[in-house]
């Protein structure tokens, strides 16, 4: 399914293997949290595949919430959009008067009308304004951190979240502190060319085009993306009926792990020190994981979207209440 709307094209990454996840189970969801609707690509799929569903969409972008409500307006009342960050999904589920839900989907990432509009700032592609909020009234933007921040905070910003090896991000933090003395940080441009210039020789390493992880970098930090994913992943388990179903699509290996590590803790069957003859911890499952290893696109999706390769699904299955007690 294509969603286009402004000039903007969307594709939704990994359609058929998100609705398997919820297709499968016992019995057809009824509600249903899309954490990041975005332009409504998944939930048009679901909203489709099952007659019954009613889909509560969040999204921090007014932008993708206007372009979701227009894709959606097949379904009626079936659909209920609110603007909020994803980690808020119990306050806002609460709100609906949903106490609990049969599924909930993250597709966790930045949608291609974001990407493509210079006037955002995500992509070193396109020249534009050093923005990157996801949520445009948020007060934090690139060029804030750019033009504010200390060197040793770029520092471990761009080797925790751009995954820099630490002397390259030492040296670009370095040179951004240089340069932002001469005139601040404004455009997309101007950093793409200091990350071109520090670390050149680093595309012969293979790997994504040289900004590509300083943006990455920036953008996770504006939105607090890795914190909001915790948050959520949480919350999200409270909110499952037993045996509802979670879906999480990620884009890099920041997020995945975040997800696969929760995912192995939630469905781990005791939490006692190694060695105890028995088992004195209390705890029980919470999780079944459905993915032993993360669903990637095949060869036809990829040739259909390339912007797919990236993306990791992972899926897990509340455990049910008797089997939580054992």
């Amino acid at each position: 399914m294509t969603v286009e709307s402004d000039g903007f094209t969307h594709i939704p990454v990994l359609p058929e293997e998100t609705v398997s996840v919820f297709s499968g189970s016992a019995s057809e969801p009824r509600r249903l949290i899309d954490c990041t609707v975005g332009c409504g690509g998944h939930s048009g799929l679901l909203l489709k595949r099952f007659p019954e569903l009613e889909i509560l969409g969040i999204d921090r972008d007014e932008e993708a919430l206007r372009r979701a409500e227009q894709h959606l307006a097949f379904a009626g009342k079936r659909i209920h959009l609110r603007k909020g960050a994803f980690s808020s999904l119990a306050a806002l589920s609460k709100e609906l008067g949903w106490e609990s839900v049969d599924g909930i989907l993250m597709d966790i990432g930045v949608s291609s009308p974001q990407i493509d509009d210079p006037k955002r700032g995500f992509s070193f592609r396109h020249d534009g304004p050093l923005d990157m909020r996801m949520d445009r009234s948020s007060p934090l933007s690139a060029a804030r951190v750019l033009n504010q921040y200390g060197e040793e905070a770029l520092r471990t910003l761009f080797r925790n979240y751009g995954e820099l090896e630490s002397h390259d991000a030492a040296r670009l933090a370095k040179a951004i502190v240089e340069e932002r003395e001469k005139r601040p940080f404004a455009r997309t441009s101007e950093l793409a060319a200091v990350c071109e210039g520090v670390l050149r020789n680093r595309r012969r390493k293979g790997g994504p085009p040289v900004p590509t992880l300083c943006f990455q970098a920036l953008r996770i930090e504006v939105n607090s993306e890795l914190e909001e994913l915790k948050q959520a992943l949480e919350s999200a388990l409270e909110l499952l009926r037993s045996g509802g179903r979670i879906a999480v699509i990620t884009f890099h290996s920041l997020e995945d792990r975040i997800v696969k590590n929760f995912f192995r803790d939630m469905a781990e069957r005791c939490k006692c020190p190694p060695g105890l003859p028995v088992c004195v911890c209390g705890w029980s499952p919470k999780l079944n994981v459905l993915t032993r290893h993360p669903v990637t696109a095949g060869e036809e999706e990829l040739n259909r979207n390339p912007r797919a390769a990236c993306a990791k699904l992972r899926a897990a299955e509340k455990t049910a209440a008797k089997e939580q007690k054992q």
